[in-house]
């Protein structure tokens, strides 16, 4: 049954990632391992298309309900298809997931298969599993996406837990009947193919690396402060400075480029002389941290020089701490620095909220009085006054913040409001201390907005400017720079909720609500009095001549490249190889065959140019007359070798060099790759090559030394096809520099991929019989080792090519470090498992190989990957090194305590032990044997700790997020016992709870205290839970007794607690006199944590930082600029 309403959406907040879906379970996917890049990819951003939309989308909302839900047996199911804006749309499900816990639901575009390409639509949309008891725990979420060919469905992998929906308690699921509904709203997107930045706005954008459109953001900004650009432009550099090693000349040559470039400019210069790598460019940062950073090191760097202090002249103001005592005369005072300030948004109207609230006074009483030296602890007033404000002003919007009832960190996108002009001194100068300079007008313009798309896990930066502080604003977004209007700028980037009114007639005309997720997040203000010195003129005598050199140079090469390109289909590029080219390649830079043609002199000649032409150019380049000159044409043999074929006829050469080039090779853009062989005559001078008969064959010849382990190539000869190799040993001697009568083993190299092969040659068999021909390699080497040489790791060349083919150089890092490389070892791609791991074992002085495991290299994230190596799971080296398209040159180690075999045998549980009387909780690693019970667990425990008395009784919990959710039963398998994302706790089994009457209930106790969140209060839970037995008839005074003797808490701290009981989420107060087991009033205790006794009191317990408590796939680290 599905119908298609219009409805109004509530506005729901998360944070979740929002990703395609993938079938895969494995491969690159975003969040998982992998730098990922944390930004939907700029081209096929949302927030970028939101300027390109129309502005009247049109929206609607659909109802699908799924019948015999649980019995659905499919990975995945559609809905049907319905139409949204000409649009044809479904909702794909996992019902089971998407490779986890969780229902997975996507908004998928139902025809994407047969759409034309380059399709494109943008639309917001959200997704709800309908509480079909309760509306009001309807699970929603919403977001936005521009849906392409590459992402044709969008929405959330992890929406709910399925253990919520399939509850039959929650109210999800009733008759087993799931009712989803999809609200979507499309936008028409305009094609910005063909948009010249420049011609349009005169300016230009930044190109993105991969996730920099935060720095192409600030860098935007500091660009366009052009006080700021003309100190760059005059830090001292010189013409024999690297841009990629040096930060001022790189960030000279990105604002030169800005300003006289027709097209975006690239970063990567700026970020190679950062010390970044690719994957740094991959890493998206916070655009305050980077400001930070970035201005830190150019006020390094501006230290001795003409512009030394300018960072502070811009940016740098100063505020006053005090604390002021209320009854005595003492004042305390501090003075500080800043260079951006702060500014909290939650809470917060606007700017001028946030002053109040920077500036707000805080009483210092109570057990909070101040201690005020001689004067002892006074009642004081503490706060924050501002001395003098920079001209550029820097205001960092506090968009995230740490949600501690959640444990991770959540972006605030309530609205919040900010002025076009700024005024500091309002209300007499409420922000000012009395020392501030009141003759200096605080009256800001607003320059700079930069904005955030997206949520706490990623999205995309942009920022809204007026360069010169006219009425003409202008977006820049990475590449494309674009005019805007003053209501773009501001109150679109206010955040809060947007309305998107209904245009379908004859439905109910509410309008939909959705989140934006896109808002402001930084912002500059330029002083009024000081914009004549801060929009000041920069122009060619500001920029150091050698800089305009260089960059006018790189220009000119630009065009010449440019130009290049589009006259390439009058070209061919013709490759020359020689034997000198052999002969520098062979042994160093390639084994197999005879050159690396990308490494040989290659010629750009017209196509039209007659060959005969071309061979005097060649005699230019080489000094080798024409006559003497034979070219043979390469050809790839059909066991992938490349090897000369055939010498050019007379006819062919009389040919131009396209046509030649047409009967080399048919491929449209196909090089022409010749030899060029030249006959030293008397003295080495060249000689006209003889005439190659029909029996003449054309042969290579390397030398391999077993001792050194070196091939080399040695040279050429003509032979006669009927003749053995036999005839030609003395010949050969002489090419390898050997005795005339050293006895030598040939060998001829056949191919190499995918495995290598080398046979011996029958020195009496005709060339003819062995199926010798023309470019064929012969390898030879001394005879038999002698006496001596048993030692000689590769005796023969057949070994040596075998080695050099599967060489590979493998890093190795202590698992506990896995930044630094401790040691390398010299491996080879076929080794096995055994031979990895005895050479890894015998290089750390380890007896017992068996307890060295190894985990393989993520390339994508630089990090390990997270599970270990299994023991022999892997047949060779290579499977450990590949990361799916890469190969990796990587590997941790740890160095185990008992044989790997071993260990994959056992199941190691982390537990934590609650004494009965003790309040330290006791952190023990259980190892045991993987079908072992909790019972085994709870007797290993047993002697591991002190009880309380010799027979007392042990419990397993689960806890999370401090609630119980399970008690483990005795005979439960401990394989699948998860202890990464829960806590395991084990406890004593009270005496009390052994023994529970016909009537008594054994209820959940937490402790909990209240936060407001988004204008709501909300419950938050913390500390350690327990279980409390209730008896019939129980008041809560008698309760109140038995949990304060339990948790010795104090009388007057006591006296200040609230208890009430909670079902789901709501707190009911409980009097004194209330019975307490009428409101349990149920007996089990398995999946009844919502229902629970509430210990309401302020939380004294230390705060976890975000980063300690995430356990995170994506590598988030601070930013760094290396140089």
């Amino acid at each position: 049954m599905t119908m298609l309403t219009p409805q109004p959406l509530h506005q729901q907040e998360d944070e979740e990632m929002l990703v395609p879906h993938s079938d895969l379970v494995e491969g690159p996917q975003p969040l998982l391992e992998g730098p990922q890049p944390m930004e939907v990819a700029p081209a096929d951003n949302a927030e970028t298309v939101e300027n390109q939309a129309n502005d009247e989308p049109q929206a609607s909302r659909y109802t699908w309900t799924i019948e015999n839900f649980s019995r659905l047996n499919v990975k995945k199911l559609y809905s049907d298809v319905f139409v949204v804006g000409g649009y044809k749309w479904r909702v794909l499900i996992f019902p089971k997931g998407n490779n986890v816990d969780y229902l997975s639901m996507y908004l998928d575009v139902a025809d994407s298969a047969n759409l034309p390409y380059g399709w494109n639509r943008y639309a917001q949309f959200s997704l709800a599993v309908v509480n079909q008891v309760h509306n009001r725990y309807t699970m929603k979420k919403d977001t936005q996406h521009q849906f392409n060919k590459r992402e044709s469905d969008w929405g959330f992998t992890s929406f709910m837990p399925l253990s919520e929906l399939y509850d039959p308690n929650k109210g999800y699921l009733v008759n087993d009947t799931c009712v989803i509904e999809a609200d979507v709203a499309v936008r028409k997107v305009i094609d910005y193919w063909s948009y010249d930045s420049k011609k349009e706005t005169g300016h230009v954008g930044l190109k993105n690396q991969g996730a920099t459109c935060y720095m192409n953001s600030l860098l935007q900004t500091l660009y366009h402060i052009p006080y700021f650009r003309k100190a760059v432009y005059h830090m001292p550099t010189t013409e024999n400075d690297d841009p990629t090693g040096s930060i001022p000349l790189a960030l000279q040559s990105l604002f030169y480029k800005l300003q006289y470039n027709d097209t975006s400019v690239a970063t990567k210069e700026l970020t190679k002389s950062f010390g970044w790598d690719t994957h740094d460019s991959f890493m998206q940062h916070d655009v305050q941290e980077f400001n930070r950073v970035l201005c830190e090191k150019l006020e390094d760097k501006m230290k001795g020089t003409v512009v030394e202090g300018t960072i502070q002249k811009l940016f740098e103001g100063h505020h006053m701490n005090y604390i002021e005592c209320i009854n005595v005369d003492f004042k305390s005072t501090r003075k500080e620095s800043f260079y951006d300030l702060q500014l909290d948004v939650k809470g917060c109207k606007d700017v001028y909220a946030s002053f109040d609230k920077y500036v707000e006074v805080e009483r210092l009483e109570g057990d909070n009085k101040y201690h005020a030296e001689e004067h002892g602890l006074q009642d004081a007033k503490k706060g924050v006054l501002f001395i003098d404000f920079p001209p550029v002003l820097q205001l960092q919007l506090k968009r995230f913040e740490y949600d501690f009832m959640r444990d991770t960190m959540v972006k605030i996108n309530d609205r919040y409001e900010f002025p076009l002009e700024l005024d500091l001194d309002r209300d007499n100068g409420k922000y000012l201390s009395p020392e501030a300079d009141r003759s200096i007008q605080n009256l800001y313009m607003l320059h700079s907005v930069l904005v955030h798309s997206g949520g706490v896990h990623g999205g995309h930066y942009h920022a809204f400017m007026r360069p010169t502080l006219s009425d003409q604003w202008y977006k820049f977004d990475d590449e494309r720079v674009t005019k805007e209007d003053v209501k773009k700028a501001l109150e679109e980037q206010y955040g809060g909720e947007e309305e998107l009114p209904q245009t379908n007639p004859g439905y109910n005309n509410t309008p939909f609500k959705f989140t934006k997720y896109s808002n402001a997040y930084m912002l500059v203000y330029v002083r009024a009095s000081d914009k004549d010195k801060i929009i000041c003129d920069v122009d060619e005598k500001d920029i150091a001549e050698h800089l305009r050199i260089r960059l006018k140079k790189e220009q000119e090469e630009k065009e010449d490249k440019k130009r290049y390109k589009a006259q390439a289909h009058l070209y061919t590029i013709v490759k020359v190889a020689r034997d000198e080219d052999l002969k520098e390649q062979i042994g160093k830079d390639i084994y197999f065959d005879l050159v690396d043609h990308d490494k040989v002199r290659d010629f750009r000649i017209q196509k039209q140019l007659p060959f005969n032409l071309f061979k005097e150019e060649v005699a230019k380049e080489f000094g080798v007359p024409v006559q003497v000159q034979r070219f043979w044409i390469w050809a790839k043999r059909q066991n992938h070798t490349y090897r000369p074929n055939r010498p050019l006829t007379p006819q062919e050469e009389a040919q131009t060099v396209g046509a030649l080039r047409e009967v080399s090779s048919k491929a449209h853009n196909a090089e022409l790759k010749l030899l060029l062989e030249i006959k030293d005559g008397l003295g080495l001078h060249p000689v006209p090559p003889p005439e190659k008969l029909k029996d003449d064959i054309l042969l290579f010849f390397k030398f391999y030394d077993p001792e050194k382990e070196e091939l080399r190539y040695v040279g050429r000869l003509f032979v006669k096809s009927y003749s053995k190799p036999i005839d030609i040993l003395t010949k050969l001697n002489e090419l390898a520099a050997l005795a005339p009568d050293v006895e030598i083993e040939l060998f001829e190299e056949i191919k190499y991929e995918p495995s290598v092969m080398c046979e011996r040659l029958d020195k009496r068999a005709s060339f003819r019989f062995s199926q010798i021909e023309d470019g064929d390699i012969i390898c030879f080497q001394k005879g038999p080792l002698s006496e001596g040489q048993e030692n000689i790791r590769f005796p023969e060349v057949p070994m040596f090519l075998e080695y050099v083919k599967n060489r590979q150089v493998v890093h190795f890092r202590a698992l506990e470090r896995p930044k630094e490389d401790d040691f390398s070892l010299d491996l080879a791609k076929n080794h096995t498992y055994d031979d990895v791991v005895e050479r890894v074992a015998k290089h750390l002085g380890l007896d017992d190989r068996s307890k060295i495991r190894l985990t393989s290299h993520n390339c994508y994230s630089q990090q390990p990957k997270p599970n270990p190596i299994k023991y022999r799971s892997v047949d060779h080296l290579l499977d450990m090194l590949v990361h799916y398209n890469q190969v990796s040159d990587t590997l941790y180690y740890e160095v185990l305590d008992i044989p790997l075999p071993e260990l994959q045998c056992l199941k190691t549980l982390k537990v934590a032990f609650h004494h009965a009387t003790k309040d330290e909780a006791l952190i023990l690693n259980i190892r045991l044997p993987k079908q072992s019970t909790v019972g085994d667990v709870l007797n290993e425990i047993k002697t591991k700790v002190e009880l309380s008395h010799p027979s007392a009784e042990l419990r397993l919990l689960e806890v999370f997020y401090h609630k119980i959710y399970k008690i483990f039963p005795i005979s439960e398998k401990i394989e699948n016992i998860n202890d990464q994302y829960w806590t395991l706790r084990a406890e004593e089994i009270p005496e009390e709870e052994k023994n529970l009457g016909a009537n008594d209930r054994l209820i959940h106790v937490y402790h909990i205290t209240k936060e407001s969140a988004q204008n709501q209060m909300q419950v938050t839970n913390f500390g350690e839970p327990f279980f409390l037995v209730i008896h019939e008839g129980e008041t809560l005074e008698n309760v109140k007794v038995r949990i304060q003797k339990r948790l010795q808490v104090p009388d007057d701290e006591f006296s200040k607690w609230k208890f009430a009981f909670l079902s789901l989420g709501r707190p009911e107060y409980l009097e004194d006199s209330d019975i307490v087991s009428s409101r349990f009033q149920r007996r089990d205790i398995y999946g009844a944590w919502e229902q629970y006794l509430g210990l309401e009191h302020s939380d004294t317990s230390p705060k976890r930082t975000y980063a300690a408590s995430q356990s995170r796939h994506t590598l988030e680290k601070p930013v760094k600029i290396y140089n």
